[in-house]
C-alpha cells in the first residue's frame, strides 16, 4: 500500500522511512482493510443512504471525536454539504450523536424512528457502521500522532467504568444481562436480520467463510455485505496475527473499551478470552466486577495497569490518551509494534461496541439459567 490511497497514514503524516510505517507494514492486513473500510463506506452510490449524508455525517461524528484533521478530511469531500432539518436527516443526526457520545443509551425506538422516517435496514446498518467507524478511524488518528510524539489535544478527563444496561428484561421479554460476566451469552438484533435463503450463492458462501452464517448479528451486518467484509478483514488483522503485543493483552483491551461503553455483550466474549489465553482470570474478573464511575486499572500489574489506562482514555469520547501513557506502555516493555497492537485493538471495539449497542442487547439463554 502506498501512502496515496493510505489515509491515515496522510492525516498523521506517517513519514515512510519511519518505525511506525514498518510496524503498519508488518500489519499490512489491519493497515489495508481500514482503508479498505474507508473506500467501501464512502464509495457506495446507495439511494438508500447517498453519499452526500455518508460525508456530512462522517465530518459530524469526527468534530464530536475532537478528531480535527479528520473532520476536515470529510468536509473537503467533493460531496461534502452540510445537512438539513428534515426528518430523515434530524433522526440521523440525533442516532449518530447517541452513537458517538453514550451508545449505551440507544434502544429499539431510535432505529423505529428512523425506519418510519424512510431509512430502509439496509440504510440504518450502513449508517450505524459509518459512525461506528468513524469512532475507530477517529482513535487511529489519535494514537498514531501519539506514536509519533503528538499529544491528542484533547482537555484531559476521567476514563472510568462506564454505565450499562440494567432492565431485567430485553426487547422480546428475555432474561437481561445487569452484570458483566465471562459467560456465553445471546444477543437479538432490534432489526430483523436477513435471512440466509435471500443471499445468493456467493454471498451465503462468504458467510460461510467467516463463520457467519447462523448469527442475527452477522447476517444483520449483512445487509451491506461488503462493508461487513472489509470490517471482519481489519478484525482478523488486528487480533489474529503473530508477534506484536500478547493476543491476551489484545483481548484485555477489547474489554477494557466494552468496560468504558457498557458493553457487556461484547466484554464477555472478550474477557472469556483474556482469561484463557493469559491463565489470570482473577486479574480479567476483577476488571469486570469495577463499578460505573470507578477506575478500571486498580489492584492490576504494573503491565495490565499501564494497558488498562491507556485503552481506557483512548475509549473516551473525545478520546484523552496522553505522551505520559504512551511513555509509562514503553517503559513496560512495549515497542511501537505492540503499542500498536494495543492502539488498534482498542480503537476497533470503539467500532464494535456501538454496532453491539445500538443494533441489539445480550441475552441470558435459558439454558445458562440455574
Amino acid at each position: 500500500m502506498t501512502q496515496s490511497n493510505d489515509l491515515l497514514a496522510e492525516l498523521a503524516d506517517i513519514d515512510p522511512a519511519s518505525e511506525l510505517a514498518q510496524a503498519r507494514a508488518t500489519r499490512d492486513a489491519a493497515t489495508r482493510h481500514t482503508q479498505g473500510s474507508y473506500d467501501v463506506l464512502f464509495s457506495q452510490q446507495d439511494s438508500d443512504f447517498p453519499l452526500v449524508e455518508r460525508v456530512a455525517l462522517a465530518a459530524q461524528v469526527a468534530d464530536w471525536h475532537g478528531a480535527e484533521k479528520l473532520r476536515a478530511h470529510y468536509r473537503a469531500h467533493p460531496a461534502f454539504q452540510p445537512l438539513d432539518d428534515a426528518d430523515r436527516q434530524r433522526l440521523a443526526r440525533d442516532f449518530a450523536r447517541r452513537l458517538t457520545e453514550e451508545p449505551v443509551a440507544a434502544a429499539p425506538e431510535h432505529i423505529q424512528a428512523l425506519r418510519d422516517a424512510g431509512w430502509s435496514a439496509r440504510g440504518v446498518v450502513t449508517l450505524a457502521q459509518l459512525v461506528a467507524f468513524v469512532s475507530f478511524q477517529s482513535r487511529l488518528l489519535a494514537g498514531l500522532r501519539l506514536l509519533q510524539g503528538s499529544e491528542t489535544g484533547s482537555e484531559p478527563h476521567a476514563a472510568v467504568a462506564g454505565r450499562w444496561h440494567t432492565a431485567a428484561r430485553t426487547a422480546s421479554g428475555q432474561t437481561a444481562l445487569t452484570a458483566f460476566t465471562q459467560a456465553e451469552l445471546g444477543w437479538e438484533p432490534w432489526l430483523a436480520a436477513k435471512p440466509l435463503a435471500e443471499f445468493d450463492a456467493d454471498e451465503q458462501a462468504l458467510l460461510a467463510r467467516f463463520g457467519h452464517s447462523d448469527s442475527d448479528y452477522f447476517r444483520l451486518l449483512a445487509r451491506n455485505q461488503p462493508v461487513l467484509e472489509q470490517r471482519t478483514l481489519t478484525d482478523k488483522g488486528i487480533f489474529y496475527t503473530p508477534g506484536g503485543l500478547p493476543r491476551a493483552e489484545r483481548e484485555l483491551a477489547a474489554t477494557v473499551v466494552s468496560k468504558i461503553n457498557g458493553c457487556i455483550y461484547c466484554a464477555s466474549v472478550h474477557a472469556r478470552k483474556a482469561s484463557q489465553l493469559s491463565k489470570d482470570n482473577d486479574a480479567v474478573q476483577k476488571l469486570l466486577n469495577v463499578a460505573p464511575g470507578a477506575a478500571l486499572a486498580h489492584g492490576q500489574s504494573p503491565r495490565w495497569a499501564a494497558e488498562i489506562e491507556f485503552a481506557a482514555a483512548l475509549s473516551v469520547t473525545p478520546p484523552a490518551a496522553s505522551l505520559t501513557q504512551l511513555q509509562a506502555l514503553r517503559a513496560q516493555g512495549l515497542d511501537t509494534l505492540a503499542l500498536l497492537d494495543l492502539i488498534q485493538s482498542t480503537a476497533f471495539f470503539a467500532w464494535a461496541n456501538r454496532l453491539m449497542l445500538t443494533l441489539g442487547e445480550p441475552f441470558l439463554p435459558a439454558d445458562t439459567q440455574g
